[in-house]
């Protein structure tokens, strides 16, 4: 869940910025950015359970850009879709498909390999403490 949390931070600041940019209006700049991201921290969520799958995590697909790229499929869809219907404008809607996710799929690269290296290293310290513990009995 940190995971899904952090995510979903960083995304609301990135639709907020750029909504704001498109609409020029607080209000409705501000709708978009809380929807969009509540709308795609739940595409998220589904998409880390597909990805635990262990038959894709441990594929050749299993990388950080795989993922991301599917990600951001995801992630264009909503984006245009959401500020699309809220503001009636298939300019704003194109703005927000093309300009938030594509900021947002950098971010989530950068977030995923955070994640990924975070995982590694705890697995890595649970190894080297059992390796530990078997050489001192």
């Amino acid at each position: 869940m940190k995971k899904t949390l952090s995510f979903a931070a960083i995304h609301f600041t990135v639709a907020f910025s750029i909504a704001y940019l498109l609409t020029g209006d607080v209000i409705l700049g501000s709708l978009i950015a809380m929807i969009e991201p509540m709308v795609n921290t739940v595409a998220f969520y589904f998409h880390e359970k597909v990805w635990q799958w262990p038959v894709l995590k441990q594929s050749r697909f299993g990388k950080p850009a795989n993922k991301t790229l599917s990600f951001a499929v995801i992630h264009f869809s909503v984006a245009f879709s959401v500020a699309y219907l809220l503001s009636g404008s298939w300019m704003v809607g194109g703005g927000m498909a093309l300009i938030e996710p594509s900021i947002n799929t950098l971010a989530y690269l950068a977030h995923e390999t955070f994640w990924q290296r975070k995982e590694q290293r705890r697995h890595q310290a649970a190894f080297l403490s059992c390796q530990h513990h078997f050489v001192i009995h």
